[in-house]
């Protein structure tokens, strides 16, 4: 029963509504990494947080949508890591449904296996079209600096994305645990059916 009401394609209307929440949280964070030139992408909160309570499938598509409205207003580089945005939804709300994002141990362990998804799946996006770098100041830095040194774009571009997602998907998951936990009772318990999420007092 678990298993057929997380990947439930039968959307409830607080999980519709719960879409452009998540979009909206993960543009202005997007928004405010790169104004401020940060070494995070901070992209994915609305994504954890949706699949924390509406499950996988709702964060992925969160992610995703949230890709193409980025793509179509301020960087079309956003298109084609969509598919990183629904990795990491998937791996978030199944994570979540099997309680690893229960506590704050919990949640920063997940947080750092969301992190390693997103790497792998990016690496090869990064080296198919620019070449292997990620376009974050911070981690392209260190791409010019490994492939200096070993000649191999593969590797370079892998150190590349994981000293940017890594540590961003650790803060990313921790932030969305933290406003799972202080969210009112009366709005977590319309997503129960959805997961498995529980928080621990």
């Amino acid at each position: 029963m678990e298993k057929q009401s997380m990947w439930s394609f039968r959307f409830s209307t607080a999980s519709l509504v719960l879409i452009p929440a998540a979009v909206g949280i993960n543009y202005i964070g997007k928004l405010f990494a790169e104004l401020l030139k940060l070494p995070l992408w901070l992209d994915s909160i609305g994504t954890i947080l949706a699949s924390m309570l509406a499950g996988p499938v709702i964060g992925a598509l969160a992610g995703a949508i949230n890709n193409v409205i980025y793509g179509l207003t301020a960087s079309p580089i956003s298109f084609v890591y969509a598919i990183t945005s629904v990795a990491i939804g998937l791996t978030a709300g199944i994570l979540a449904a099997k309680g690893w994002i229960s506590s704050w141990s919990r949640a920063a362990a997940a947080g750092l296996i969301v992190g390693l998804v997103a790497t792998i799946v990016s690496t090869p996006i990064n080296v198919g079209f620019w070449g292997g770098q990620t376009g974050n100041v911070w981690g392209d830095a260190l791409y010019a600096l490994v492939l200096a040194k070993t000649d191999s774009i593969w590797l370079a571009s892998f150190l590349d994305e994981v000293v940017v997602d890594i540590p961003d998907k650790l803060i990313v998951v921790l932030v969305s645990y933290g406003i799972f936990r202080g969210l009112p009772q009366n709005i977590t318990h319309m997503y129960d059916s959805n997961n498995k999420v529980e928080t621990l007092d």
